[in-house]
């Protein structure tokens, strides 16, 4: 409907002033109108009239042209449009969810586009923490929405199972650990994760572990065969662990290739870029340097020849670009804390012409943290993913017993999703299980309302508009879906979809309220006819989101 809008606005500047300019639609307050402008304001600033002038020979100019779209306009305040559309065309979108359903609110503004789109990628022999769910929520979800604006989207979950840290694993694990105990272990990963902080802590009283460690990892890079039997070991425990977590958030991919994949495409990129000058020899390691010293300089290789992550990140995306082609767009959804490296990695990768400017997105999300300060799991300061999702399932007990998953897992990705991924979140246990107001639970509970409705009534739902009928705020958000999910993929951020369904759930449980559905008379079919497009759109969202509808709670 936006678009519509804009094109009649841009006719009527042509019409009357022969300009082409930039302005911005806005929804209002809905007792003000439908739809706003600042088009004024921009073609006073052009013509060096006000902005009231402006405004009262727009609204002229749709008074007089008999519009399709517009049954008034009005000025608003001085200079701002305010825009009411026509009735039917609400009712005329009803008929567009109930024929579409599952598919209303797709687009094609990213048709032919791909997509890889980053997300999760956890390391290996650490479970799953609080920390680890916003990449993997946000990041399917960006997925899910890139899709349904037709972009072919590919899912990649890259594995963190290279690197010093299981130099560390190891001679933690030879030291104080036991195989055949870890294997057996109810909870290995954490069995793992313990003798991951037990090495951080003995490497503070003992500096010579640190060397041990960067020994142990040379040799797996070697191939030794007792390093890369432990180093499996540990890959083939977290695999298992992570799979659950998966399955409980509903989360999936098309890709699942982990850093060791790429050990054998480093070297190339290294001689590459030591041969263009883009990386230089200093003190025995392999550095890139950013001309005017724009970034700290990026290690690839350490004096001792073992691989730092950003060479492998280098390898990845050569990789990606040659496997799915050179237009292919990279999504990184990765914590904030990694917004140096990726600033160090593009550039680096446009020096080295694997990617530019446009194909190359750091979706960088703010961290959970506790009041005292950062969680840390070589310190243990960690609070465990799994035990979060089982409290949750524990407090939506209270809902229905039957589907306490789903509202628990509807609960935490919720209150994730609806705000701002850049903002921080300090870890609070009653916040990000919160089962009532703004939350998962309440869109599931509106959901179930819904269906609730369309199932008690004998009546099926019919677009026949009754006599005198007043278009409802609901009318008014459902023809907005579109243009919010079209918004969401543009901008990159979830929480605008988010924000949206409670908007929208607001509107319905309102009318709801205010109006008899069942056994109203001639108006029941018309009223079923808007709770069956609510209903299709807001499950729409809520799978767009990874939130399951519910039919009842």
């Amino acid at each position: 409907m936006k678009e519509i809008i804009k094109t009649e606005i841009d006719k009527a500047v042509k019409e009357l002033y022969r300009k082409e300019v930039v302005f911005s639609i806005e929804y209002p307050e809905s007792k003000f109108g439908d739809y706003s402008s600042n088009i004024a304001f921009v073609l006073s600033k052009v013509l060096g009239v006000t902005s009231t002038e402006v405004a009262k020979k727009i609204v002229d100019f749709f008074g007089q042209s008999n519009s399709k779209i517009f049954k008034k306009v009005e000025v608003a305040g001085p200079g701002f449009l305010n825009f009411f559309v026509k009735d039917e065309i609400f009712s005329k979108n009803l008929d567009s969810i109930l024929k579409l359903g599952k598919k209303y609110g797709q687009s094609k503004i990213n048709k032919g586009k791909k997509i890889i789109v980053e997300y999760s990628s956890p390391n290996i022999a650490k479970p799953f923490t609080v920390g680890h769910l916003r990449s993997t929520i946000i990041g399917d979800a960006l997925a899910n929405i890139l899709n349904a604006t037709g972009a072919k989207v590919i899912r990649d979950n890259h594995i963190g199972d290279w690197g010093t840290q299981f130099g560390k694993m190891i001679v933690a694990i030879k030291k104080w650990g036991n195989v055949n105990e870890i294997k057996k272990s109810k909870e290995p990963v954490k069995d793992l994760v313990a003798l991951y902080v037990k090495f951080h802590e003995e490497a503070e009283k003992d500096k010579t572990l640190d060397d041990e460690a960067r020994n142990w990892f040379t040799k797996l890079e070697k191939k030794d065969k007792e390093a890369t039997k432990l180093w499996k070991l540990c890959v083939e425990l977290s695999s298992k662990e992570f799979q659950k977590i998966y399955k409980r958030l509903g989360v999936s991919f098309d890709t699942a290739v982990g850093e060791s994949f790429f050990e054998d495409k480093m070297k190339v990129i290294v001689d590459e870029a030591l041969e263009k000058g883009i990386a230089k020899v200093s003190e025995g390691a392999t550095l890139v340097f950013f001309e005017n010293d724009k970034y700290s300089p990026l290690m690839l290789l350490k004096s001792d020849g073992s691989s730092l992550y950003a060479l492998r990140d280098l390898a990845t995306d050569k990789w990606r670009k040659k496997k799915y082609g050179k237009d292919v767009v990279i999504i990184n959804e990765v914590g904030a804390e990694q917004s140096l490296h990726f600033k160090q990695l593009f550039e680096t990768e446009k020096l080295l012409g694997i990617s530019n400017s446009n194909d190359r997105f750091h979706i960088a999300h703010g961290l959970y943290s506790f009041k005292e300060g950062k969680m840390s799991t070589r310190k243990g300061n960690v609070i465990w993913l799994e035990e979060v999702l089982e409290e949750a399932k524990k407090r939506a007990e209270v809902f229905n017993k039957d589907v306490a998953e789903e509202v628990g897992i509807g609960a935490i990705k919720f209150n994730d999703l609806k705000r701002d991924s850049t903002k921080e979140i300090v870890f609070d246990w009653d916040e990000i299980l919160n089962l009532g107001g703004d939350s998962g639970p309440y869109l599931q509970y509106s959901s179930a309302r819904a269906f609730s409705i369309l199932k008690k009534s004998s009546k099926s739902p019919k677009n026949i508009v009754p006599k005198d009928w007043q278009v409802t705020d609901v009318e008014k958000q459902l023809i907005r879906f579109p243009e919010i999910l079209e918004r969401s993929a543009i901008e990159l951020k979830p929480h605008q979809l988010s924000l949206y369904l409670l908007d929208l759930a607001g509107a319905f449980n309102n009318f709801y309220t205010h109006n008899k559905i069942i056994g109203s008379g001639e108006g029941e079919a018309y009223k079923l006819s808007i709770t069956e497009a609510f209903r299709i759109v807001l499950s729409n969202g809520l799978n767009l989101l990874g939130i399951k509808p519910l039919k009842k709670m």
